[in-house]
């Protein structure tokens, strides 16, 4: 509701005014001017309140939603570590950078971080392999240009078993939709704070003035705009923002895609809470086909030099482990993640998304309520203000947009020269709307690292003004693995069985291995 502070209005005979009807009036033209201020701190003041909801919605869901996801990483790290503390115990805390670092390199990423998620996985697993190596043949000395030579035949020797091909398809599609929804919330946040804050032409406040005080200065106070006169007024007052609404809805379209991936197969929740388990079957794979993988490794990359330890007792590989991790049961899922689920986030913000669309062309109707502005669609349009008296209002209602100003009759609208300003949100929402369909087809459109842009919430809103110009396509395949220095490669496992070891190497290595892992891993 307006808020007016004129109480005692003294009619004058003839005061010359330039908005409002002439003759007999009870305004003077001082007045006229400090009405037209008004009408235009209420005018901003209108578009603020009207978008409030609309705001305040972006604000506090991306909140809760960068809360969660952050929380989720932590706790998965957390459970990990626990688990495989006493699982593993030394072997594992000596070399717990590895996942350490794995957990850091995924929240830089959801954190707007340049990171190639595949390569990033990819390299984890070497990395892996490198460490479990060396334990399981500490018999030998394991050179960093050995190690060199193992990483190159990971995919190869697949000694992880089918485990990382599939954690890295299900982290990599749930981590892109992850982080490209939170961006997007991100930027509707900030779409909707910049394009609420509305800059009213001159044109415009002499409209409103018109509108919302001339009746004042013919002595009716109590009558209010006609509801057509409202529309038209502010058709005019708002016809660039109106232009924003084919992106706006394009963009919601986007959103609601991506949050059904979010619920179905991208579901980061249901990723990330049994990865322990899942990295732990990778690691019993190898475990398992230790000897195997040792022998193929030697075939390819040669024979290492022996560390000079002394005979030891031999043990089986079954027998290192006293017990494997029970399966991963829903029902045994931790405490979620800010007090909540993923799935009722969705949920949540899927419903008041569907509540925004056409939101900027409907705001002139939402602005011209009854209980805010106009005398509504009384059974008597007699009564109302039609910018003249009081009586009908007869020019029809304007269509949206700037190019249907040109015949405003209300508001001076030049359509040859569209707000930069809105154009600049238009161009963000079109990006963010190119992310999000990639995000829903698994594959990620990345952009300059935020770290360093400064964006205010060091979260998953990395994406803001910067990513209208600087962004680029991340390949969804990682580099090719290199060829060996020495030109052979390890032997398939046929190979391996139809052409035994020499006959001095093998029962070494086998005994060797064997006292390795019950030393090293029990």
């Amino acid at each position: 509701a307006f808020t007016h502070s004129i109480l005692v209005i003294s009619c004058i005979i003839r005061e010359h005014l330039r908005l409002c009807p002439q003759g007999n009036t009870c305004c003077t033209s001082e007045m006229e001017d400090k009405f037209g201020q008004q009408s235009k701190w209420e005018f901003e003041n209108l578009v603020e309140e009207t978008s409030h909801d609309l705001r305040s919605t972006f604000v506090s869901r991306h909140k809760k939603f960068d809360e969660f996801f952050l929380e989720l990483l932590e706790n998965t790290e957390r459970s990990l570590n626990e688990m495989f503390v006493r699982t593993y115990g030394k072997p594992y805390m000596q070399n717990s950078e590895v996942f350490q670092n794995l957990f850091a390199e995924l929240k830089r990423y959801y954190t707007g971080g340049n990171v190639n998620l595949e390569e990033m996985l990819n390299d984890f697993w070497s990395r892996l392999l490198e460490r479990m190596f060396t334990l399981l043949n500490s018999q030998y000395i394991i050179t960093e240009d050995y190690l060199e030579c193992i990483s190159k035949y990971t995919d190869q020797l697949k000694p992880f078993g089918d485990v990382p091909r599939k954690l890295k398809a299900q982290v990599t599609r749930a981590f892109i939709a992850a982080r490209t929804f939170v961006q997007g919330l991100s930027v509707g946040r900030e779409v909707a704070n910049r394009v609420s804050k509305v800059s009213s032409t001159p044109a415009c406040i002499r409209a409103l003035t018109k509108m919302m005080y001339c009746p004042y200065c013919q002595a009716m106070p109590s009558v209010k705009p006609c509801n057509n006169y409202c529309l038209n007024v502010m058709k005019g007052c708002l016809a660039n923002q109106a232009d924003l609404d084919p992106e706006w809805n394009q963009y919601v379209d986007a959103m609601l895609l991506v949050a059904q991936r979010l619920e179905g197969p991208f579901n980061i929740e249901s990723v990330m809470e049994p990865i322990d388990v899942k990295i732990s079957e990778g690691i019993m794979n190898m475990q398992d086909n230790s000897v195997q993988v040792s022998y193929r490794v030697f075939q390819g990359c040669g024979q290492p030099k022996p560390s000079g330890m002394g005979s030891r007792s031999t043990r089986g590989v079954s027998d290192v482990f006293n017990a494997r991790f029970r399966p991963y049961s829903p029902e045994e899922r931790p405490t979620t993640a800010a007090g909540t689920s993923l799935d009722r986030l969705v949920i949540d913000i899927k419903e008041k998304l569907k509540l925004f669309k056409k939101f900027w062309s409907n705001l002139p109707e939402d602005i011209c309520q009854p209980h805010r502005v106009t005398a509504g669609n009384a059974t008597d349009d007699e009564q109302c203000w039609n910018g003249h008296t009081k009586g009908r209002y007869f020019p029809e209602v304007l269509k949206d947009g700037l190019t249907n100003q040109v015949n405003n009759p209300e508001v001076g609208v030049d359509i040859t020269r569209p707000d930069t300003f809105i154009r600049q949100q238009i161009m963000a929402l079109r990006v963010m709307t190119n992310k999000l369909k990639n995000a829903y087809n698994g594959n990620d459109i990345y952009f300059q690292d935020s770290s360093d842009e400064g964006s205010g919430s060091g979260s998953g809103s990395g994406c803001t003004e910067a990513c209208v110009t600087e962004f680029e396509f991340a390949s969804t395949e990682a580099p090719m693995v290199g060829a060996d220095r020495s030109g052979s490669g390890p032997v398939e496992d046929s190979a391996a069985a139809t052409h035994p070891a020499p006959s001095a190497v093998l029962p070494a290595s086998l005994a060797l291995l064997a006292l390795a892992l019950h030393r090293l891993w029990r």
